[in-house]
Order: C-alpha cells, then structure tokens, then sequence
C-alpha cells in the first residue's frame, strides 16, 4: 500500500521556486491546520498544471455553474517554511467532487529504480481544494513560469547559433 497523504480541505495551495533564473527549484505546497506539505516540481509541470487546471475548470463552468472571480493579492501565495519536500512529482491529475464542490489534485512520487526494485509504492498526495482556490493555483503557476529566461534555451549558457 503507498504512503498516502489526504488534505481536505486545504488552508492554502501554492507553486513558488527557489534560486537565480536558469537554477531555479520548483515547489509544489499545501498546509492543513498547521502541517505543510511540499513537493518538488519541474518547470514544465508547474505549466502543464496551469493548463490542465485552466482547462478542467472551464468545463465546469459549463457543468455546475461560475466560481467568484479570483484576486491574486487576496491569497497569500507565497512558500511557507519549513521547505522540506516530500519527494519529486512523477505524474499529477485533477478530479472533481460535485457534493464538495471540491477540485482534488493528485500528486505521484517519481521513483528511482532502486524504489521500484525493492517493491516500494510510490507516495501520493491528493489537495483538496475549492474552485477558487484552484484558479488562484492556476494564475499563480502561471506568473511564476513566466518569471522565469525569456529564451530557456539559454538555461545561463552563452549559445552560439550559426545561420
């Protein structure tokens, strides 16, 4: 049986990274009445993310109706610390609870194949959140994603192109 993790409903749900431009770490994080939980992202997961939330939710407007309008400077999107992950996001997917109302986002542990070797379930977190919340996740992904090189080609090595 994976290690499993449930928060629900979350207090907060945030991405945010740590580091220069072309190093940065991203950073999945989520807190439930004190308990912080953190998850290590890459770059284009935070996107995807921004994506799949922007796409899902769209779908329920047609389904169950609009959410409120989300103001960014309304949450507090930054990391919390202590920044201390739990593991390396493998695979990650969005369901939808119609008696909540409640977005659920499912994080997997990618595993080393040592992990897999010695029979070990990989962990997973499921984020309980409301629509709301989830837009705020959404636009904050997005935001953090496009703070980043303007040509990421370049991940802060000088680049010769030859035409």
């Amino acid at each position: 049986m994976p290690d499993e993790i449930d928060l629900n409903p979350v207090d907060f749900l945030t991405v945010g990274t740590i580091g220069p431009k072309g190093q940065r770490v991203f950073y999945l994080q989520a807190g439930q009445a004190g308990k912080i939980v953190t998850l290590v992202l890459e770059k284009e997961q935070a996107r995807a993310l921004s994506h799949a939330v922007d796409e899902m939710l769209e779908e329920l407007v047609e389904r169950v109706g609009p959410t409120e309008q989300v103001n960014l400077a309304e949450y507090d999107m930054d990391l919390r610390e202590p920044i201390l992950p739990e593991f390396r996001v493998a695979n990650m997917g969005l369901g939808y609870d119609e008696e909540q109302d409640a977005v659920v986002l499912v994080a997997q542990e990618l595993q080393l194949e040592e992990g897999e070797a010695a029979g070990l379930e990989p962990k997973v977190m499921r984020f309980w959140g409301s629509r709301k919340q989830m837009r705020a996740l959404s636009q904050r992904a997005f935001d953090i994603v496009q703070q980043g090189r303007p040509d990421p080609r370049q991940n802060g090595n000088i680049s010769y192109y030859w035409v």
